[in-house]
């Protein structure tokens, strides 16, 4: 199990009363932690975000092979209910909790008429963007975001699991 989820789990999951079954390490994409776990009663799809040299934000996958060997988006007939993405900067980190419905909104999974996105970027709180597109990325992003370092963390993940997926 990825080091930085066993964290999370002590200090936000279990607490919040939310366990962890059915944990699967994907072999693909072990670069970003990758792995597949029930949350309780949720399926979860994670990854740990990537920090890149040139960029603002940081990088995250979101494909899967296909029977052929192909790397493909995530479409939406695909087994998930959210996203989770932990991301660290420092001393700094946090989570995003995205429901698969505001992925597909977003074009980041796809479906039969419009193929999703194979990674796209994270920018959490501390990050500060310039361009538009990225602000825009970033304000409907931290809508699904806590923070590590707040005390209000199972109300904050309760909300979040609670929305439409």
């Amino acid at each position: 199990m990825p080091p930085e989820l066993v964290i999370i789990i002590n200090e936000v999951y279990t607490p919040s009363e939310l366990y962890i079954s059915e944990f699967i390490t994907e072999t693909e994409s072990k670069e970003y932690n990758a792995c597949q776990f029930k949350l309780n009663h949720h399926r979860i799809l994670y990854r740990k975000a990537k920090t890149t040299p040139k960029k603002v934000g940081q990088f995250v996958t979101c494909w899967k092979r296909n029977n052929e060997g192909i790397t493909e988006p995530l479409h939406e007939s695909d087994a998930i209910d959210f996203y989770m993405i932990t991301t660290q900067n420092g001393n700094q980190s946090g989570q995003f909790i995205f429901p698969k419905i505001i992925l597909l909104q977003k074009g980041i999974i796809g479906t039969d008429q419009k193929e999703g996105k194979r990674g796209f970027r994270v920018y959490p709180p501390w990050d500060t963007t310039s361009s538009k597109q990225a602000i825009k990325t970033q304000q409907w992003q931290l809508q699904y975001f806590f923070n590590m370092d707040q005390d209000s963390n199972s109300h904050k993940i309760q909300n979040l699991l609670a929305k439409p997926h």
